[in-house]
């Protein structure tokens, strides 16, 4: 895919895209009924009127935080299209972070959903003007200056006598803001301690919604379900803004994907496009493929040739049809997918693809679409961004990834120091993770520079690997290696629903688990041998990516 793709401005594609797909969907809250862009349109301008009553100038910072719903997406469209900043939070997050993270922004006015206003304090909030209730548009809070209960109450009228013929394509006038201006705050929920408020202007989100117009990931018409939170980079770029800015209905599930909601819903919706992160593949893989092929007789029969071509063609076209049947790829992005995985979905021919990117990119570095895609690889470094690994020998060697371009954040809010310590003078952002590079321009990811352990006799272990393969080990769910008093030990979370399917006990784990770790010792290298397995009593805590904070277990 090496071509160059012209950078629209970031406000404009939604301006023009609404308008030219006036009278086709544009999003649905999962089961309920589809809104049009026109009617979408016209709630934005009603909110661009609230704001302008209230006293909101462009560039003032809105916060929104709450669970993804199609008033969400009307809440960020209209703060971005009035020229405002918007300053999503995730709702993962705990009231003590997000309140935090209002104060950190200098957000005048902040939309919560109520589950989340009721644990928070609002004497604590320093700047905010205003509080709007996202599930009955409703004032929670507010400073009498700005009179947001009146602003509100008197909306309807107001709106009426403006557009007295009623709301039209022809109204939609967005903001005319540079793109080399800020537009989005994103707090990062990163596995290493508190997040930073990135910095991302009109091109870094231009760039990403425009790379993926021009890669044809959707077709105007098409529909797709989102799942994936979209106050984080992944789902906001391509399950938001890349198909609103082309014409495609967005479904949003509107409640935590787990497999068994997240199939029937795909069913249902039956996507054009699946965006997913490793989690539910490797779920999908660990508790519904491995104990079909693992069986006796069916690793007989996978032994025999054209036999073998057989029963993967049936796998593939169980999960294709699992997948809602009609998607032309799954990109799968937001961590490392597991290896065993990569190789099995590769040799049924699972039309998939994984991409790396990062909050700072707003996310997109690589990506190449599934027919290109090369097994162990995330991808192709996408035109318009450009990437280097720090190593003598980069295609062999493994070094720090660095990136520059279009995507690059400007920095992070209010913080020189930290904005320093990963893009140097050269505009090189220093991504924190480690791998190769092939002369083309594919990325090859190891593991994280702060993840990766020294080994006494010099080699460079990088613990992901280990997991990956612990993880497809029987009677565990998830883990974590660590380096204790230069010794490697393993955190295991049994997989409890495993060992109760077997009759097995509590007291069977120890010894279910030294046989774990030396089966595992048999398949690593030997500077890699695990001493230890630690058995832990709760799942790991994660970010709403469904990574593991690291730092709370390592010491």
């Amino acid at each position: 895919m090496d071509f160059p793709f012209p950078i629209q401005n970031f406000i404009k594609i939604y301006e023009k895209s609404f308008a030219d797909n006036w009278d086709l969907p544009a999003l649905s809250n999962y089961g309920g009924e589809p809104q049009t862009y026109g009617s979408m349109a016209e709630e934005i301008a009603k909110i661009h009127m609230l704001f302008k009553s209230i006293g909101i100038k462009p560039g003032d910072k809105i916060a929104l935080c709450g669970k993804d719903s199609a008033t969400w997406v009307k809440i960020f469209m209209a703060t971005v299209t009035y020229g405002a900043i918007i300053v999503p939070i995730l709702a993962d997050f705990n009231p003590v972070d997000i309140i935090h993270i209002v104060n950190h922004s200098g957000a005048y006015l902040l939309f919560v959903s109520d589950h989340i206003w009721e644990h928070m304090e609002p004497e604590k909030l320093l700047n905010i003007k205003g509080v709007i209730s996202i599930d009955r548009k409703k004032p929670l809070h507010e400073l009498p200056e700005i009179e947001l209960s009146r602003s509100l109450r008197l909306l309807k009228r107001r709106f009426n006598r403006k557009y007295p013929e009623g709301f039209r394509k022809e109204d939609i006038k967005y903001a005319d803001r540079d793109n080399s201006e800020v537009i989005e705050i994103n707090y990062t929920s990163g596995t290493t301690g508190f997040s930073k408020g990135v910095m991302l202007t009109g091109e870094n989100l231009s760039g990403n919604v425009c790379f993926g117009i021009y890669a044809k990931l959707f077709e105007r018409g098409n529909h797709t379900l989102s799942f994936l939170p979209l106050a984080h980079a992944y789902g906001c770029a391509f399950d938001m803004l890349t198909p609103l800015a082309q014409g495609v209905h967005v479904y949003i599930l509107g409640k935590t994907p787990s497999p068994r909601v997240l199939l029937k819903a795909l069913a249902d919706v039956k996507p054009h496009l699946v965006i997913c992160v490793p989690l539910i593949l490797e779920k999908i893989y660990k508790n519904q493929i491995l104990p079909l092929i693992s069986k006796g007789t069916m690793r007989w029969t996978l032994a025999v040739p054209f036999l073998d071509t057989f029963i993967y063609s049936k796998i593939r076209k169980k999960l294709i049809e699992a997948f809602g049947g009609e998607f032309e790829q799954v990109i799968v992005g937001g961590a490392a997918l597991n290896h065993e995985v990569e190789e099995f979905l590769h040799k049924i021919k699972f039309p998939f693809t994984v991409g790396y990117g990062m909050t700072e990119c707003g996310p997109l570095i690589s990506y190449s679409p599934w027919k290109e895609f090369i097994v162990g690889s995330c991808g192709k470094t996408i035109p318009d961004m450009e990437s280097k690994v720090l190593s003598d020998d980069p295609e062999n060697i493994p070094g720090e990834v660095c990136v520059r371009g279009v995507n690059r954040m400007k920095g992070y809010y209010k913080n020189k120091e930290a904005t320093d310590a990963v893009i140097d003078k050269d505009g090189w952002l220093h991504t924190g993770d480690v791998g190769t590079r092939s002369k083309d321009g594919v990325l090859f990811l190891r593991g994280r520079n702060k993840t990766m352990i020294l080994s006494a006799s010099g080699q460079n272990i990088y613990p992901e690997e280990i997991e990956a393969k612990l993880n497809n080990m029987p009677y565990v769910a998830e883990s974590l290696v660590v380096d204790r008093d230069g010794k490697l030990v393993a955190l295991v979370y049994p997989d409890y629903e495993a060992v109760d399917k077997l009759g097995y006990g509590i007291a069977d784990l120890d010894d279910i688990m030294e046989n774990v770790r030396k089966e595992l010792n048999k398949i690593v290298a030997p500077y890699e041998q695990v001493t230890k397995i630690i058995l832990m009593q709760h799942e790991f805590e994660k970010t709403p990516k469904k990574s593991i904070k690291r730092y709370l277990y390592t010491r």
